[in-house]
């Protein structure tokens, strides 16, 4: 499913994020950037051990903030590690809104015309499902209407429920 926004592509799929053909794929990370299970799993698994030393050098990143690295092995060039809320810390919305804003903002800073994202913070984090798809589109959408240099932005989303559940809030915000 898709639609466009301002001759932009937002783009949802189901799948595996590792395997995007973007520019940057976004690893949904710790604030002190190490990747342990389930996206940060996948991506160091897949991405190899470069993109941990990079992490490492930077070393830490706040709640709502974004930084980015080598995509080490991966199909994307770079890899931006996106720290999410977690449920129970308080503003999490703000920060949800934050973390995809500074991602979408780091990829057209460093030239990047496509990046993919997951369902940031829905994992081990505890937050909704439902409110992430929403904040995360409305927020992207948003993002595209003012964006001159991306081009696509992909959610991947782990599952068909998820998809589903992107899908929906996706029609209900484009129609």
């Amino acid at each position: 499913m898709q639609t466009t926004i301002n001759q932009k592509i937002l783009k949802l799929t189901e799948g595996d994020i590792t395997e995007q053909q973007t520019d940057a794929i976004v690893n949904a990370a710790n604030s002190a950037l190490i990747l342990g299970a389930g996206v940060a799993g996948a991506i160091r698994t897949k991405g190899g051990s470069t993109i941990q030393k990079a992490c490492d050098k930077i070393g830490h990143c706040p709640v709502g903030g974004a930084v980015i690295t080598t995509g080490g092995n991966l199909p994307a060039a770079h890899v931006i590690h996106a720290v999410g809320p977690r449920m129970g810390e308080g503003d999490e919305d703000i920060k949800l809104v934050s973390a995809t804003q500074i991602s979408l903002q780091v990829a057209q800073d460093n030239g990047l015309h496509s990046i993919a994202f997951p369902a940031i913070s829905t994992g081990i984090f505890g937050f909704p499902i439902e409110r992430c798809a929403e904040i995360m589109l409305s927020t992207t959408s948003q993002f595209l209407e003012q964006s001159s240099k991306l081009e696509k932005v992909v959610f991947c989303l782990y599952g068909q429920e998820s998809y589903a559940v992107f899908a929906r809030s996706l029609k209900n915000l484009h129609g």
